[in-house]
């Protein structure tokens, strides 16, 4: 990700705050080449960890989140963190979708326990876990919103607290304490899972 004296920082909310009443098409136009660059770095730090054997490439990654974008254009983002949010959303629903697609060719299935301790993007190794983590992270939704948008933010968008931090507008301690708690409440979700 880039830093916070990055023009794109500026440009990218810059742009969306002049988006109304221009078509979607416009927009797109306007982002792409400001965006695109982060999103595949985004995308290449989710992949990296992947068996080498994976069939879903970073550029194929970013390009089907950014077609969802343009789908979800509805209503328009209010800032950079809101679109990154949003982004971050897309990547995670596609990679989910990829997994349950490589579970079913696998035998069985069944579920596998998933170490959040890593401070980076999710590890894609073995789809039972991102299905699993999937599971869980629906149920602290619904228990606690903001802190499955830390973890969004941060396991699946790989942002650091910093960034977690601005996207959501709220304090870096906040994201820390979020972060600790919803590491802690899907580490139980899961062993549960297992018995």
């Amino acid at each position: 990700m880039k830093t916070q004296e990055t023009p794109s920082r500026h440009e990218v909310t810059r742009i969306l705050e002049g988006a109304h009443g221009l078509s979607r098409e416009q927009v797109f136009a306007q982002l792409a080449p400001v965006v695109y660059d982060e999103l595949r770095m985004l995308a290449a730090a989710h992949l990296r960890r992947e068996d080498s054997g994976h069939s879903l490439q970073p550029t194929a990654l970013v390009n089907e989140a950014y077609l969802r974008l343009v789908g979800a254009y509805h209503p328009p983002w209010d800032d950079r963190g809101h679109f990154f949010r949003a982004a971050a959303e897309a990547m995670r629903r596609i990679l989910i979708e990829h997994a349950r697609k490589r579970s079913r060719h696998k035998r069985g299935g069944g579920r596998v326990q998933v170490s959040l301790s890593a401070v980076g993007p999710a590890s894609w190794d073995e789809p039972e876990q991102v299905l699993a983590l999937d599971e869980a992270l629906r149920r602290l939704e619904e228990q606690d919103p903001r802190s499955a948008e830390v973890v969004q933010l941060r396991y699946f968008g790989g942002l650091s607290v910093q960034e977690t931090a601005e996207a959501l507008d709220v304090s870096e301690r906040t994201v820390k304490r979020e972060w600790t708690f919803a590491r802690v409440w899907l580490h139980d979700a899961l062993r549960d899972g297992d018995d």
